[in-house]
This record gives structure tokens, C-alpha cells and sequence, in this order.
């Protein structure tokens, strides 16, 4: 998190095993105050360590102002955050979190809405689901996972007033578990709003199967929790310029943006490191980047006047940067 980045003080109130390898943490105001409020779809920064901040979706019904609740999978290939938080956090420690802020929010017009998660991409929709069924507004939600043990916060969903509308869909056993997702949106009206959060290729897959069906853009919301990063043999080398200072930073073939600023002195808040979170959002002054970002709208990123440099590169031989 940026100097300018508003912060909380929390303590962990309960941490609790949700499904085999995810756990959630239940945080609270240090001062025993009421925390501000978020909407559904809305995430936090976690500052795990010194320089290590990562970005969890709030998974608790957003009417609630005396808690934020997160989930956590612990991932195979960890940078450090999820396993962090699943070894070292306990409860009664204290974090320093973001004020909440919202990148997937729900339609403000309201309508029939299809919720679409992949494992721990639940945790947005969940906000989503005790929201919609506060508004009495029509919804189904598809939960897919790899099996029942690894379907996170089941309990509470059969217990919700929203139970009636989950269906849960598991990849392991009968081939009857599995989410058919050409058939569902076969059947889904195109006037629908359809969020998706998890894996990279449940999104894509859904997304194309909406637009080849004419769903307009307008009604597909999506947020990735992860993308793969991979440098690209033709990636040469380019210059950033900061115009605060007029300093010319190089940039390598085989290092990004950030990290060059990094080896020469010069911070820049990252989290995702993967072009997905938008923490190291950076204004770009002049220039062409070379948007790899899943962060930024088709819209933005045709702007050009901001990129992702944990990730995008430069079209042009020098970016000027806000910094």
C-alpha cells in the first residue's frame, strides 16, 4: 500500500477452516469500532509483512459494519501471502488493511443476475448473493469446485435464505456434477447480468460462450484473482522517464517496469505482480504502453494514459511516467 492509501487498523477475531486448503479470517476494528462500510464485490489490501500486501475480496454480507470477513486458498506455488496468512496469522494479531474499494460491483439497474464462481472465486459472490437476496432481486449461483472438500463455506450457503438458488458443481466423480456451462447459458435470457470470478479459463470459456450468444457487453462483470505472466521473446528494451524528476530509468528485455525502478531506488506498491489487482496503477504522461494487464477495461487501456508496470510494457522507446 501507497503513503496515500487510506489504512485500517484490525485484529483477527476467529480464523476458521472453510474447505481443504482454504481458510477464512474474521477481522475486526482495533479499537472495537464499527468498520466503513463496502459493497458487494468489494476487496481489501492485507499487509501481510513489510512489503508484502495482497488483495482479498470481502466474502461477508455487506449490510455489516462490525467486520470484514476474508478467504484465503493457500496455493501451491505461494509468493509468500497465502502462505503467510495460513501459517503465521493468528488469532488476536493485528494487520494493517486498505479501505475497501470496488472493482466488480454489482449493475446499479438491478435484474435477473447469474453468478458463475470457480473455488475461491466464491468469496465475491458470496457479498453479491447476501446482497441480491436482500433486494428480493432474481439470481442463481453456480459454484463450481473440485469436489465437496474443497467447496468453501457450504454450510453457510445451506443454511442462507439464498440456498434454494446455489447449485453446486464438482469436477472430480460423475460426469453429472460437472457445470455444463454451454447449456446453462443456453438458457439464461440475454438481458441477464452475468458475474464471474475464478480461473483464468473458466472466465474466458464464459465470457466467449455469452458473446458468441450476443450478450451485450455491458451485461459481463468479471475479476481475476490470477493470470499467467510470461515474458514474451521478443521484449526488448525501453526507457521510462519520471516526470517529477526527469531521472531516466532503463528497462531490460528480461525485467519489468517494476523491478527496474526497484534496482534503481524507486518504490512502487505492488501486490498481484500478475497485471490483475491495479495496486501499482501508475499515470502515464506520454508514451504508448504495451497493456498485459487483466486489470484495466479495453477502454482504459486504449486511453494510454495509465499501465500497469508490474507487468505491461512500452510500445514507444520511452514512457513518462507520474512518478
Amino acid at each position: 500500500m501507497s503513503e496515500a492509501t487510506p489504512t485500517l487498523q484490525v485484529r483477527v477475531a476467529a480464523r476458521t477452516v472453510e474447505a481443504q486448503d482454504i481458510c477464512s479470517f474474521e477481522l475486526v476494528a482495533a479499537d472495537g469500532g464499527t468498520l466503513p462500510a463496502f459493497t458487494a464485490g468489494a476487496h481489501v489490501e492485507v499487509e501481510i509483512a513489510p512489503g508484502l500486501v495482497r488483495p482479498y475480496s470481502l466474502c461477508n454480507d455487506p449490510a455489516e459494519r462490525h467486520r470484514y470477513l476474508i478467504a484465503v486458498r493457500r496455493e501451491p506455488a505461494s509468493r509468500g501471502g497465502s502462505q503467510a496468512l495460513h501459517e503465521r496469522v493468528q488469532v488476536g494479531d493485528r494487520l494493517t488493511v486498505s479501505a475497501p474499494r470496488n472493482r466488480f460491483p454489482l449493475a446499479a439497474d438491478g435484474g435477473p443476475s447469474l453468478l458463475l464462481a470457480g473455488g475461491i472465486g466464491i468469496t465475491p459472490l458470496l457479498a453479491m448473493a447476501e446482497q441480491l437476496a436482500r433486494d428480493g432481486q432474481p439470481f442463481e449461483l453456480h459454484y463450481c469446485a473440485r469436489s465437496p472438500a474443497h467447496a468453501a463455506f457450504a454450510a453457510r450457503i445451506a443454511a442462507s435464505r439464498f440456498a434454494g438458488q446455489v447449485r453446486f458443481h464438482y469436477s472430480s466423480g460423475p460426469g453429472a456434477q460437472r457445470l455444463d456451462l454451454g447449456a446453462l447459458l443456453a438458457r439464461v435470457p440475454t438481458d441477464t447480468h452475468l458475474y464471474v470470478c475464478g480461473p483464468l479459463r473458466l472466465i474466458d470459456e464464459a465470457l466467449a460462450l455469452a458473446r458468441a450468444r450476443g450478450w451485450d457487453a455491458s451485461r459481463l462483470h468479471h475479476e481475476y484473482f490470477s493470470a499467467e505472466v510470461a515474458p514474451s521473446a521478443g521484449d526488448g528494451a525501453f526507457e521510462v522517464e519520471l516526470a517529477r524528476t526527469g531521472r531516466v530509468i532503463a528497462v531490460p528485455g528480461d525485467q519489468t517496469v517494476t523491478q527496474a525502478l526497484s534496482a534503481a531506488g524507486i518504490f512502487v506498491p505492488t501486490s498481484c505482480e500478475q497485471g490483475v489487482c491495479g495496486t501499482c496503477l501508475t499515470r502515464v504522461l506520454d508514451g504508448i504502453p504495451d497493456h498485459r494487464d487483466l486489470y484495466l477495461t479495453p477502454e482504459e487501456q486504449a486511453a494510454n494514459d495509465q499501465f500497469t508496470p508490474c507487468c505491461s510494457r512500452a510500445k514507444t522507446p520511452r514512457l513518462v511516467l507520474d512518478l
